[in-house]
């Protein structure tokens, strides 16, 4: 096992490219729950945290073991990603619209909605299993830990950021959250083409 600069470097960089999607979404996130607790707040970036890490360590022994699979599969990842982050953005926006009065004591995000955008904003990090297929497996463990360590931290800014700002928007920050879903999901889709 080499482990130097680059490979921790290369590990972090993946991670908070990998992580952009998830922090966008904990922000929306942060913004339709503002009263969301610390300890909430570190489960939520832990299930994207987990799906980030998850996701390239799958593709990496889908590489490594059924990589012509694997290929087929890519093509649907664009279409999956618009339906999940559509899906639960049209919800919060829906939601947000048809709620005029703010309930502080409801909890905006459930647990289904955050697997589901766990795997929506995940799921195109299946494709980092290519870019690390030539490491060993306690190489390709470790990077997939590292991915998952960074995308922890910047979500849980993101959610933090959200929940700032989502104090101050109060009832509207639902509808502010949905459309970033549907605008995330959206550029996942049509950056797939390019």
């Amino acid at each position: 096992m080499t482990l130097n600069f680059a490979f921790f470097f290369t590990s972090i960089m993946l991670g908070i490219g990998l992580a952009m999607d998830a922090f966008s979404v904990s922000l929306a996130n942060g913004l339709n729950e503002p009263t969301m607790k610390k300890r909430k707040m570190g489960g939520v970036a832990g299930i994207f945290a987990f799906f980030q890490f998850a996701m390239p360590m799958i593709g990496w022994i889908c590489v490594s073991t059924i990589a012509q699979y694997f290929k087929v599969f890519e093509l649907f990842i664009p279409w999956i990603a618009l339906i999940l982050l559509g899906y639960i953005g049209g919800k919060m926006l829906f939601e947000g619209i048809q709620n005029k009065d703010f309930d502080e004591e409801k909890p905006a995000v459930g647990f289904t909605a955050l697997l589901v955008q766990g795997v929506a904003t995940s799921i195109d990090a299946l494709s980092a299993g290519f870019t690390i297929s030539d490491y060993c497996c306690a190489e390709a463990l470790l990077s997939c830990l590292l991915i998952g360590v960074v995308t922890f931290f910047i979500c849980f800014a993101g959610l933090y950021i959200g929940k700032k700002a989502g104090t101050k928007l109060a009832g509207k920050a639902g509808i502010l959250g949905g459309a970033i879903l549907i605008a995330i999901g959206l550029e996942i889709f049509i950056t797939s083409f390019f």
